[in-house]
């Protein structure tokens, strides 16, 4: 046990949303706390998920569940987050420590400010994920060797830091501490930004070119697949700093664009030289 009294092992965690994520972490987390308890929607998912013994109880109705848990994981869109935050104080009036696993931070982490002094809670974004979102997609190892980056506020406990860490740790993750701004700023670049462009790619290829994708495309085009949906509210909490992500890859590309017109090849191989050594300095 923790200095803080809280652990894992001993803990019933219930997760509010059950697709590719929270599917995930449940698969990670079997055998590891005391319950896991699966909250979400979509029927054919909670039958999926007790049909295989991915949790131990299965509800649409957070209220159901909620009481019993020692650690609430909020595994949702972010404007699904931000409505279950509305509505979490009306959920349970049980003592628990609240994570969540949105893609923006500082939205998020403002209205978690704003719950009852009985909450405990903590912004957390897990960095890995595919296109493919739903439970049947879902991996034991999806976490594995992942950023796990998380977002304290400042009435964060030692126990819900305490309890995230465990968690990391059992589903393989790394842990890493960052200010909610700074984290939004840096994943606007590194993650938003990919999802736009390769909307982009997929948009600006004509359709006669299908049967000559190859791998290059594939690769490059892979994020167009996730369905917009997943991404609106992303789009929108984190706006300004993704439009400054936009404006820094529009001057690259008129840079490249200029090379090209000019005809003048030895910038543009001096240029993706020096684009190709930015690329090996991220992939180290």
């Amino acid at each position: 046990m923790s200095e803080d009294g809280f652990r894992l092992r001993d803990a019933k965690v219930a997760i509010v949303g059950l697709g590719l994520m929270g599917g995930s972490l449940a698969l990670a987390l079997k055998g590891q706390c005391a319950a896991l308890l699966g909250i979400g929607p979509d029927p054919a998912a909670l039958s999926l998920a007790l049909r295989q013994n991915i949790v131990d109880q299965a509800e649409s109705d957070p209220a159901n569940l909620l009481p019993q848990a020692d650690l609430v994981i909020l595994a949702a869109p972010v404007p699904v987050i931000l409505a279950l935050l509305q509505k979490l104080p009306e959920y349970t009036s049980n003592v628990c420590i609240v994570l969540d696993l949105g893609s923006t931070k500082r939205a998020i982490v403002e209205q978690m400010d704003k719950l009852p002094a009985r909450f405990d809670p903590l912004g957390g974004h897990p960095i890995c994920g595919k296109e493919k979102l739903s439970l049947a997609n879902a991996e034991r190892t999806l976490y594995y060797g992942a950023p796990f980056i998380l977002t304290p506020l400042a009435r964060t406990t030692p126990r819900a830091l305490s309890a995230a860490q465990q968690l990391i740790a059992t589903v393989g993750a790394k842990a890493i501490t960052l200010d909610a701004a700074e984290h939004d700023r840096i994943l606007a670049a590194t993650s938003h930004l990919p999802f736009l462009l390769s909307s982009a790619l997929a948009l600006a290829t004509p359709e006669e070119c299908a049967p000559l994708v190859g791998p290059g495309f594939r690769s490059t085009s892979r994020l167009a697949g996730t369905p917009s949906s997943m991404m609106m509210g992303v789009m929108q909490t984190n706006r300004e700093n993704i439009l400054t992500a936009i404006h820094r890859v529009q001057a690259q590309l008129d840079t490249l664009e200029m090379h090209l017109a000019s005809n003048d090849f030895a910038s543009l191989e001096a240029t993706l030289d020096q684009a190709q050594t930015h690329y090996r300095r991220f992939i180290s």
